[in-house]
Order: structure tokens, then sequence, then C-alpha cells
């Protein structure tokens, strides 16, 4: 999930001009939108033990996430994620100026991923979701999820590994959904997209703050692991850059 390095104008070929990515970005994260609460709504229509609600929500996710990273990883860098797009330029691997827009981007196209999702089981394009989630666990949860997620895509990304990101990425949501206490938003942009859906992925809007602000210290948390443990400074980083994560 990178895209250009900070300092450097010439983009690689393998990425597209701003605006395609950014499309990109929106079209993806609508995609993963709609999984997250698409198989929500139908794994709650299959079963009523929440076990297998939870296990059905957590393939789909981790599978589509694999999807999505393989094919727009090559044309956007398949963040699909703020605080990923945030700690990739932290990382000195995404101009400064892009994560607004692209943050901006993902959140839209988040958005109308949960719209898709809510219509095409017949809801209303819009329910606001009133599954309350404010346990300290929970954010505790998020915390780790979240650094971890960013720990895992920079480490691969910063050890010219990122043909592994779409696997990993996948593979780490997915167990995530079972370790973490708040089965892993980690992420800001799909969690403003499931306050738009009274589901059984859902988080009520007065929940959401609490949830990104831990995302957000999961994020920089993950950052420094990466850069005092995982990839010390001392290790050059790749001069291109990355197509995916």
């Amino acid at each position: 999930m990178t895209d250009d390095r900070h300092a450097a104008p010439d983009r690689p070929a393998s990425l597209r001009s701003f605006p395609i990515r950014m499309l990109a970005e929106a079209l993806g994260s609508a995609g993963l939108a709609a999984t997250v609460i698409g198989s929500g709504i139908m794994a709650t229509r299959l079963t009523d033990d929440v076990g297998v609600q939870l296990l059905i929500n957590a393939v789909a996710t981790a599978a589509a996430l694999v999807v999505l990273i393989v094919v727009l990883g090559p044309v956007s860098g398949a963040h699909l994620n703020p605080v990923v797009t945030a700690a990739l330029a932290m990382r000195g691997l995404v101009p400064a100026r892009e994560i607004l827009p692209t943050a901006a981007a993902q959140v839209l196209g988040f958005a109308a991923g949960a719209v898709l999702a809510n219509l095409m089981y017949g809801g209303a394009a819009v329910s606001i979701s009133t599954t309350v989630r404010a346990e300290p666990g929970l954010l505790l949860g998020e915390v780790v999820a979240t650094a971890g997620l960013v720990a895992v895509i920079l480490t691969l990304v910063a050890r010219d590994q990122q043909g592994w990101v779409p696997a990993a990425v996948g593979l780490y949501i997915g167990s995530a959904y079972f370790v973490t206490s708040s089965t892993s938003f980690a992420n800001p942009g799909i969690t403003i997209g499931r306050m738009l859906s009274d589901s059984f992925a859902g988080i009520a809007p007065e929940s959401a703050p609490a949830f990104i602000a831990a995302q957000v210290a999961g994020a920089v948390l993950g950052v420094l692991v990466v850069r005092f443990v995982l990839v010390p400074r001392a290790r050059a980083l790749p001069s291109a850059g990355r197509p995916e994560a």
C-alpha cells in the first residue's frame, strides 16, 4: 500500500495520474466497505450463531483485501486506509501533500460502499448504527490492531518484499478479527462507513471518535516499532515507489 516517495517528483510508471489514483482509492474503499458490511448482513441472515457470523465476516473481508490490493496496487498503491497513507508519508514514501486528498477519496468511497451494501440487502440507503462500542478494552484492541497492520505494511515495503503485502494484509486482518477485542476495524475510513449501516458490522456515531483516536495512536505506535525495531533507519529504504499495501 505505498505510493510515490516524498521527495521524488517522478512517479513509477506503474502508478497512474493523481486523479486516477484518487478514483482507484475511492473505488477500492467502496468495495471494502461493501464487503465488510454486506458480508455482515448476509452472515446474520444465514445463521444465528454469532461465532459463525464473525467467521463469515472475517473470511470475506480478508479475501476481499487480497483481491483489492492485487488489482488496485499498481494503480494507486491500494492504501484503502487513511492511517496507512499517513504512516507511509511519515516514512517518506508518500508526499505529505497527498494525505488529505487521499483520505478524502477513501472516506467518500467507504460511505458509498456502506450505502451500496444497505441497498443490496433491501435496507434504507443510510441507517445510522446503534451498536455502541465504548469499552476501554475495545479501544486497546484498536490500538493493537492498527499498530500491527501498519507495522506489517511498512516492514514489507522497507524490506523490498511488497509482493507479500496483499496476502499479509489479508491474513493479518482475517486473524485480527478473532485476536483483538474490537474485531479489528484498524481504519478510520471504514469506521466512518460502518456508522452508516445499522447492521452486524456497524458502530454508533458516539463510539466512532474514540475508535478513530485509538487507530491514530496505533498507527503512530506501528511507525515507531518499524523505525526502532523492525527496520532501523540504518537500513536504507528502497529507492523506488511501491505499488502495494
